[in-house]
């Protein structure tokens, strides 16, 4: 289904981010997966590897602008233009606004919202050369209804929601479509270190009465890269078992 694409997914080194990658890569497509270390680049291309799957692990620092761009040249000259950039890497910095230090502001937004201009301002002008394109931005369902203690992470994923429809308005004539993908709580190393309370109550907000899977979140990816949404662009994909409806 992905025969011949190239994507380049940020953060793919574990997690969610792992999962698009392989699943993504299981469609046919190369993969250049980053991450923020070279123990994290290898093991993207021995996983890679092992699902037979063509492609490799680059390291890539998404809050530097000449390590972004360094890497996108250097994947052009090689590879050819990606075709779908799956913009995934992200941290958080949890805390109270009123004890919050700017530096835990200023790191979260610039991981997870600025870098996403970064990269696709680097892609652009190659995509619309080749007048195609798949930009998807991983976002997360606090992003649309806000969470306490989270106020830097939900303003840089509610912030991805509006870029996202901006930018899909500015480079639709070139047939390059952008979408989100809005994960809810997800089955990770944090959440399966709850306490039972906790897991409980946290199942309660979800109709589905489980937690998604890196995978649920993947396949959504999968399909908006996939030609199945070639008329999708500008939209929000939501994959948290009916937390939200919207």
């Amino acid at each position: 289904m992905l025969k011949h694409q190239i994507c380049l997914v940020t953060g793919a080194s574990r997690g969610i981010g792992h999962a698009i990658a392989v699943a993504l890569g299981r469609q046919g497509a190369t993969i250049i997966g980053t991450s923020t270390s070279q123990k994290g680049a290898n093991y993207i291309g021995e996983s890679l590897n092992n699902n037979d799957i063509n492609g490799f692990g680059v390291v890539m620092d998404v809050t530097e602008k000449q390590s972004i761009d360094t890497t996108v040249h250097d994947v052009i000259a090689t590879h050819g233009t990606p075709s779908v950039l799956v913009n995934n890497a992200g941290i958080t910095r949890d805390g109270l606004l009123m004890r919050m230090k700017d530096t835990d502001w200023d790191v979260v937004i610039d991981t997870n919202l600025k870098s996403v201009y970064r990269l696709c301002k680097a892609l652009l002008r190659p995509m619309m050369k080749a007048r195609f394109g798949r930009i998807i931005n991983i976002s997360s369902v606090v992003g649309a209804i806000g969470n306490a203690g989270q106020s830097n992470y939900c303003a840089s994923k509610s912030g991805l929601l509006g870029f996202t429809m901006s930018l899909a308005r500015e480079v639709a004539a070139r047939n390059i479509t952008v979408n989100a993908v809005a994960p809810g709580f997800i089955d990770t190393d944090m959440t399966r270190n709850l306490e039972q309370t906790q897991k409980q109550q946290l199942l309660s907000q979800i109709p589905l009465g489980r937690l998604g899977t890196a995978d649920d979140v993947a396949q959504a990816v999968v399909f908006l890269a996939s030609p199945m949404a070639n008329y999708v662009t500008g939209s929000t994909l939501h994959v948290n078992g009916g937390m939200l409806m919207a």
